[in-house]
Formats: C-alpha cells, structure tokens, sequence
C-alpha cells in the first residue's frame, strides 16, 4: 500500500472546504441533515471531488464505513471499481486499470483535518479519521435520534416522500395459511416498514384470496361437510378441512365441480343466498387472520380481495374487447397477446370460455383501482417467486391498456421454506409454526439460571421466538429456498435472533446495574481501547446498512449488520467494564453501550422484531 499523511501538528494546503467542515463536526449544534458517519462522507467525497473533478454527489453514496473486525486500514472505504464500471471515474488504460487509477487518484490527494491518512490498496482508497471527532460526532447522534437513529442520512433522498403500496400476506379462505404466507406477511412488513421509517407514505394491503371457483367448491363442500359449531370455534382450519373433503369427494364425483361453477356464477351475479355465505366465510376468516397478525406485531391498512373486483373486472374485460386487445382462443377463452411480434409466443388468458373473470383479470381491475385512489410512485406485490409469469402477464398487460404507470408495479420474489414442521408432524397452519416457536422457547427458558426473574415467561418466549423465526428467514437473499432448522434458530449463541435478543437484554441489564444516568455527552479520549473503537465504528456504519437494504429490499444486510453489532458488543463487554471503573471512564463506557442498544434496537425494530428487556 502507499500513503498521504499530514504531519503531526500541521495540515496540507487545501481548500477552505475541509475548515468548514471541521467547524460542523465540532459545533454542538450542527444541522441534524449531518447525521453520524455524514460528516465524514461530505469531507471525504470533497476530497475525492477535488481530485478527480468528479461532483460531490456522485461519490458520497460509494463512501462505505470499514468493516472493523477485518480492516485497521482506515475508518472509510472508497471502493474504485465500482466507481469505474458505472461511469462515475473514468477507467486508466492498461493491464492493471483498476490499480492505475487508485494510483492516479491517492497522488493527487491531500489531507486536512478531520482527514488525517489516506491509503491505496489493490480495490480502492481506505481513509483514516480523527477517532476522537468520531466518537464525539457519532455518539452525540445517537443521543438526539434515539428511535430515529439512522434515517437521518443524506444517504436517502429526501427531495420528497414517495407514495408506497405493499401488498404481502394475502392468503387464500379455505386453504392453509401455511409457511409461505408466514414468508410473505414478514417479508412485506418489512418492506413496508422500511419505507414508512425513511419518511414514504406506506399503504399496507392484505389482498384475500376470497372470489373465484375455490368459493364455489367450498360452498358445495360445507353443504355436505360442514359444522357450525366447528365454524364458528376455527373457521379456517374448519374451512380448509371442508375444502380438503370436497376436493376428495370431486375426484370421484364429476357433478361437485359442475355444482361449484354454478355456485360461483350465481355469485358473480349478485346472488343473495351465496353472497350471504360468502361473507360469512370471509369476515369469520379475517377476524381470524387478525388475531394471528397480532401476535406477529403485523397490521393492514386495508384489507382487500379479489371479490372487491368482481364488477370492475367486467369492465376490464369490455376495455380489452373494445380496443381490440382480447382475441377468442380455440378452446373459447380470452387471450391477450403480449409478444413483440404479434405471434402469440407470450399471452395471458383474461376470461373463461363462459366469460368469467379470472385471477389475473381482477388483478388488473385491483391495479387501476389503486392507482386511481393513491396515485402511487411504487407498489410492490410480494409473492412467491412461483408466480413470477403471472405478474409478468399483469405488468405487460397493464401496459399494453396505455397504463404508462405500469413500470412502478414490482414484484418482490421470494423462496420457498423447507422443513418447518412441528415435533408432531408437517406444519398445516402458520399459527402451529408460532405456537411452536413460542413452546420451545419456553422450554429453553425453563433450562437457564436467569429465567426466574423474567415476570412474563410466556410473552417473552413468543417474543423471543418470533424473533428467532425471522431471523433466520432473513438471513439468506429472500429469493432463495432454505431449509428450517428448529435446533438452530433457537439457539442462544451465534447468528441467531436469541443472540440478538439476548444481547439487548444484557445491554438494559448494563444501564440498570450501573447505578448512574446515561450522560449527554463524554470526553472521546476515555474510549480509546480496540474494542470500543470497533463497536463505534459499527455503530457509525447503521445508515449503510439501512441504504443497502432500500436499495435490493433485502433484510438480510440489517440483519447481518445488527449480529455483527451483537457480537462486537459481546467483545466490548468483557473488558469494557462499567461497575468499578472510575466515574468518568464509566459514564464514558456507559454511553458507548447505551448507543449500541439505541442502534440495535432501531435494527430489530425495521426487521419487525420487539427487542425485550430481560431474558
């Protein structure tokens, strides 16, 4: 590696920039738009600016905080190939292009304070900070933030709110609400609540499964199977044992499907007697559904369905007719060709060969409805990755209609879980999945020394457990399958959401057991040891991790970096200690802890888990 260092006491010529931000760094009331690791972002992208005559804002988004437990190189990172591969630095000629240009790039450097190192290696420029302007700039923020720790960065851009839709969960009446629908409702409600902590005005809609032929099945099926007393006592797990019969009993008897699609256009025509089944069926369903969302800490704006698009839906389909986009197939259907070049290679079916409405025409009903009533800037679908065609159909119909807002339609695709199944089988309902996770908790409770003090055992354990659910959902890309691992998820150490719970308990324990305030501020030189270098250094690094998380939808790189946290706060712990120091080095410590809480907190918090105070 090489280097550009200022001498002890003296600084290199440069321009007034750097003074002015050092001013910013060191006023107590510097703007809150300045947040934690910005400061030193905005005096790093003008150093780089200068350098490379490259815009300011062009760099700052690429200015990464150093991973501390792999890198002593420097607080910062600028990484150059990426910089090159998008355009934004112009690429050096020859073998060692990449090289070349962090060559070309660290001579024209020169450093001022806060500033102190500048250091080429062979992917990019790591930069080395005043550490105490750092732990005094970081730690000050935390404090004014608190709950908003980390939103606050002129990572995210904030030119405006932006109007977001989220439609997760979504499950089907009459069929299981299973381990899939657990991976969308957690999924999206993270989603959503990212976007709702950076300032969006969030719509959250849960868009039921409640029209179409499965309606008309079930309603011959609880004719012949059905129970009131079992209805109303579990309508969903009673309705999808109903279902389940029905579909038996029809492999053998032909007429139930004839009866189910009379029932399903009687509905579709206003029918009083179905409809008044119908509703039976879905209100006594969401009242259920709302009671498992509860104990997920999931809410809904709007509760929606197919069936709210029944009659919009015949709308869709004379829209289609009249401007020619819907042809007859062979077999009677209606088509709408969706391929480049007229050939019918790509296509999506709208109705049946009665004229009925399908899925995907009510779909496109919902979409006009929505942007109509929100005029929406995003709307997510999140929905297993098994579906990728139909929403391809969807968006590609929608813009074949003149629908220009098609393009802010996404669909967020997820994997598949494998092997979540209880100590008495397969799993059939998501509320088996959380019964389990909070029973063996329980009894993992149960086996430790600290359990006695805990003055709600059962609510600590579904919170607990909950946790560890989500955490190891969200630790891979949300596109991949994985297998679920009971023994692993709740396990106390490790890459677990216990750790994570576990770690923010004895974070409240150290401010209880210490016996002081935590103060406002404190002297930076008192938290100088490696250990509380690292975890500041992490603790600086929040908002990147959050941006990275806008940027693909993806938890796992909150969650990757609150373990990471967990597991610096861990090493700190041990030889950091509060009880028995010297008061100022004690208050010193005590903030820097109280800041890691603060943050690992606001992480759990946008993966929709409730941090607990004893465990």
């Amino acid at each position: 590696t090489s280097g550009v260092m200022a001498p002890p006491g003296e600084n290199f010529p440069c321009d007034s920039f750097f003074s002015e931000i050092f001013s910013a760094l060191t006023n107590a009331k510097c703007s809150t738009r300045l947040p934690m690791a910005c400061h030193f972002r905005r005096a790093i992208a003008g150093l780089i600016s200068k350098a490379a005559r490259v815009p300011e804002e062009k760099i700052t988004p690429w200015i990464q905080l150093s991973i501390p437990k792999f890198s002593s190189a420097g607080e910062f990172f600028l990484p150059i190939k990426p910089l090159i591969d998008s355009g934004v630095l112009a690429p050096a000629e020859g073998r060692e292009s990449t090289r070349a240009a962090i060559a070309n790039l660290t001579n024209k450097f020169s450093c001022q304070h806060p500033v102190l190192k500048v250091e080429a290696s062979n992917n990019g420029v790591h930069f080395s900070v005043d550490k105490s302007v750092l732990i005094k700039t970081v730690l000050s923020r935390v404090q004014q933030d608190r709950d908003h720790y980390g939103r606050n960065s002129e990572l995210f851009n904030r030119n405006k709110a932006e109007k977001i839709i989220v439609e997760y969960s979504s499950p089907n009446i009459a069929k299981p609400f299973h381990a899939g629908h657990l991976r969308s409702t957690i999924i999206g409600n993270f989603i959503a609540n990212l976007h709702h902590a950076l300032g969006n005005k969030v719509v959250r809609i849960n868009y039921l499964g409640d029209w179409g032929l499965q309606f008309g099945l079930l309603a011959v099926g609880f004719q012949q199977f059905g129970s009131e007393e079992a209805l109303q006592r579990n309508p969903i797990q009673h309705l999808f044992e109903v279902y389940v019969k029905v579909n038996q009993a029809a492999e053998e008897n032909a007429d139930i499907h004839r009866q189910a699609r009379e029932v399903f256009r009687l509905l579709e025509h206003g029918d009083q007697a179905a409809l008044s089944l119908w509703r039976r069926f879905r209100e006594l369903s969401v009242e259920e559904y709302s009671r498992i969302y509860k104990r997920l800490g999931v809410q809904f704006d709007e509760y929606s369905g197919e069936s709210m698009f029944s009659d919009r839906s015949q709308e869709v389909i004379s829209l289609l007719q009249e401007t020619g986009l819907m042809q007859t197939s062979e077999r009677g259907t209606g088509v709408v060709d969706l391929s480049h070049d007229n050939s019918m290679s790509f296509f999506a079916t709208v109705t049946r060969s009665d004229g009925t409405s399908l899925y995907i025409t009510r779909d496109i009903a919902a979409a006009v409805d929505r942007y109509e009533r929100y005029r929406f800037d995003k709307m997510f679908y999140v929905v297993d990755k098994s579906q990728a065609n139909h929403f391809q159909q969807l968006f590609k119909t929608l813009e074949k209609m003149g629908y220009s807002w098609a393009k802010r339609c996404h669909h967020v695709k997820f994997g598949r879980v494998q092997g979540m199944r209880t100590r008495r089988g397969e799993v059939v309902l998501l509320e088996d999945i959380l019964n389990e996770a909070q029973t063996q908790m329980l009894d993992n409770m149960k086996q430790a020394a600290t359990t006695k003090s805990v003055e709600n055992p059962e609510e600590v354990a579904e919170t607990v457990g909950i946790t560890a659910l989500l955490a190891q959902d969200f630790q891979g890309k949300i596109l991949s399958d994985y297998k679920f691992d009971w023994n692993r998820a709740l396990q106390s150490k490790g890459d677990t959401g216990v750790f994570l719970q576990y770690t923010h308990a004895r974070l409240c324990s150290v401010e209880r057991e210490s016996g002081m305030s935590v103060p406002g501020t404190c002297d930076p030189t008192l938290l100088q040891e490696h250990e509380a270098l690292q975890l500041l250094q992490q603790i600086a690094g929040f908002d990147q991790a959050i941006h990275r998380a806008l940027t693909d939808l993806e938890p796992r790189h909150i969650l990757s970096y609150i373990l990471q946290l967990s597991h610096l706060v861990a090493a700190a712990h041990r030889s950091l200690k509060v009880k028995g120091s010297p008061k100022e080095v004690a208050q010193a410590r005590l903030l820097l802890f109280h800041s890691a809480r603060v943050t690992l907190a606001n992480g759990m918090a946008l993966l929709c888990m409730t941090p607990v105070d004893r465990m």
